[in-house]
């Protein structure tokens, strides 16, 4: 791995287009794009060729660099970096907490059918009739906010009997390899620190879990 200032060298050499030809590039005019001074970028420009990473032309006022294979390759590998890094794919997002007991509303509104056929259709399982509360660590509240920000699927409200059930919206996740879905109610008293779990199965029965057993939700690593 070469250091960190050849590497931003390079990049600044690649956007003016010296991966796809010769392009002029006077030291006067490195060092003001690094930050650095004349002679100092000029020594970087020096090196890198040393390295095999550049090819130069000097000219009377200046030099005609394009980047090598080499170089390139550098780039390359930064880039391929950064696309782990921001990947939505990846490792995803984990939140760690510990189950406690909610007040059943969870249970009420898996077994209202329109709910669980938008479930089904959208996630993959019909869900069973409650829902996994979990208290998130206080680590886990900024991935929190995080996810908030992702792609997350509405389920549609609808009205039945005379009673309006609003929206509510879901964000398929993973307890180990049990496919899950977090369920946001469009409306709820809980504070963020707590997500609801539904899944195909008594998630407690299934995990073997009680109140204050920790449990730990991947989020985004299908």
């Amino acid at each position: 791995m070469i250091p960190a200032e050849d590497l931003q060298c390079l990049k600044v050499i690649a956007l003016q287009g010296g991966c796809k030809g010769p392009v002029f590039v006077s030291s006067q005019s490195m060092g003001e794009k690094l930050a650095i001074s004349q002679q100092t970028a000029s020594r970087r420009l020096k090196g890198l060729e040393s390295q095999g990473l550049i090819t130069r032309t000097i000219a009377a006022d200046g030099q005609h660099i394009t980047l090598s294979r080499a170089g390139e390759e550098e780039l390359r590998k930064e880039y391929q970096d950064f696309c782990r890094i921001f990947s939505e794919r990846g490792k995803g997002y984990i939140l760690s907490g510990s189950v406690v007991s909610g007040i059943g509303e969870g249970k009420y509104y898996m077994s209202l059918e329109p709910y669980k056929q938008q479930f089904k259709t959208l996630l993959g399982f019909e869900p069973y009739p409650g829902t996994l509360n979990i208290r998130l660590t206080s680590s886990s509240l900024p991935v929190r906010k995080k996810i908030d920000a992702l792609d997350w699927t509405r389920i549609k409200g609808f009205t039945t009997d005379g009673r309006t059930f609003g929206d509510a919206k879901c964000l398929p996740c993973r307890i180990g390899i049990i496919p899950c879905g977090i369920v946001m109610p469009g409306r709820t008293h809980y504070p963020e620190d707590i997500i609801e779990v539904i899944a195909p199965m008594a998630l407690r029965r299934k995990l073997g879990v009680e109140d204050t057993d920790a449990v730990t939700v991947e989020v985004g690593n299908d």
